[in-house]
């Protein structure tokens, strides 16, 4: 903003374009008027002071600081407090094990596709099963994790059975189901089973 004097009349503000293209009148002031854009921000006694302090301390020279504001703490981000590096870690672990659960899931779920064309019911007849898949299909670690899984199953199968029998046997069932006289037939078969795997190992 421009001030004119015109004659002994006083102060003007020139007249100037909006930007829409419009014109602003121009305008009388006072004596000692100061436009708007220049007068100069206040700034209490505290500001001054802050804004006049030093970053270090007195006596400290900047070159003796200067590879202490490079180094990172430890921890990788800087200025995180102790819990907040403990989270982050935490957080980090939980998503590497995520990603190795998704892994290994998948891998389970391509192991079960393959092995869904050969696998049995436990009551088909020993003769009518398919060969079990060969071992170096797989990963050594792999295929015995399986094999252990499926030992297990058979362990908890026949357990099972035999407590079935017992409680027949004790008199708490006096007429069994069709599903639970199934369940002893199969006895012999998930037997014979649990011998193969185990003799596989």
């Amino acid at each position: 903003m421009t001030l004119t004097v015109l004659r002994s009349t006083g102060k003007y503000i020139a007249s100037t374009q909006r930007p829409d293209g419009t014109w602003r009148k121009q305008r009388r002031v006072k004596e000692g008027y100061v436009p708007q854009e220049e007068v100069p921000v206040y700034e209490n006694k505290y500001v001054k002071f802050f804004k006049s302090k030093p970053e270090l301390p007195p006596g400290l020279s900047p070159e003796a600081t200067a590879p202490v504001l490079t180094s990172k703490p430890e921890g990788g981000e800087p200025g995180l407090s102790k819990t907040a590096k403990r989270n982050l870690k935490r957080k980090e672990k939980r998503r590497q094990q995520q990603e190795k659960g998704e892994a290994e899931a998948l891998s389970q779920t391509l192991d079960n596709v393959s092995l869904g064309d050969t696998a049995q019911l436990p009551s088909a007849p020993q003769g009518s099963r398919a060969a079990p898949p060969a071992a170096s299909d797989h990963p050594d670690s792999a295929a015995t994790s399986e094999k252990a899984k499926k030992i297990k199953n058979l362990k908890k199968k026949l357990r099972q059975v035999e407590e079935l029998q017992q409680r027949i046997q004790a008199g708490e069932i006096s007429q069994p189901s069709k599903e639970q006289l199934e369940k002893l037939a199969r006895r012999r078969v998930l037997e014979e089973e649990l011998e193969d795997l185990e003799l596989g190992l």
